[in-house]
């Protein structure tokens, strides 16, 4: 809460602000319905968490002027929006894989990973046609909250992004995400659904 308070003090773009933020909210909210009939494992909640710290960060000062990644390792355009779109594949990725488990939706892991991937890479070009109907619907308004600084290849750099943090989500994250679904599933699916 701390977070949001600080980022919507004096936004760089209040436009801009209320765009990035919106989807942290969203969630909060879905997560405040659900939490009783649906609580997540400690781990999603963190990088959930995480995930709107890094939304929440980028809608202060826009995601193209966020101090810390001004001329990092000597890069020319401020990429804190790539830790963004890492985030939109890494964070989805280990939610999606839950549902998909505790729901016993698909019961073989390698077809479950594939299911995984690729409603990450649906969700991450969804955003990004978000971002072009915001981009048309106004203008030069949203200049800031697309954030391209002039790369023609950002759209692409934004999917790819989110597809290595899917990937990178279920790579490291497995196991450790198995030990707490163990705790919250039903002993008959458990093994189903793990293996």
């Amino acid at each position: 809460m701390s977070v949001l308070i600080w980022s919507g003090i004096e936004p760089k773009d209040q436009f801009t602000w209320v765009l990035e933020v919106a989807p942290a909210l969203i969630g909060s909210v879905l997560l405040l319905i659900t939490y009783k009939s649906f609580h997540l494992t400690p781990v999603l909640y963190f990088f959930i968490l995480a995930h709107c710290i890094v939304l929440m960060v980028g809608g202060h000062y826009t995601y193209a002027e966020v101090p810390l990644f001004e001329g990092l390792f000597g890069a020319e355009r401020n990429n804190y929006d790539k830790v963004g779109h890492f985030f939109q594949g890494f964070v989805p990725a280990l939610l999606a894989r839950e549902i998909l488990i505790r729901k016993s939706i698909i019961n073989g892991q390698h077809w479950r990973n594939v299911i995984i991937i690729s409603i990450c890479l649906a969700f991450s070009a969804f955003y990004e046609l978000i971002e072009w109907w915001v981009a048309l619907a106004t203008g030069e308004n949203a200049e800031a909250f697309l954030g391209t600084q002039g790369y023609v290849w950002d759209t692409q750099s934004d999917m790819g992004l989110a597809l290595l943090g899917a990937i990178c989500s279920l790579l490291v994250l497995s196991l450790i995400h198995d030990k707490q679904l163990e705790s919250l599933t039903p002993e008959k699916n458990r093994k189903n659904n793990l293996d």
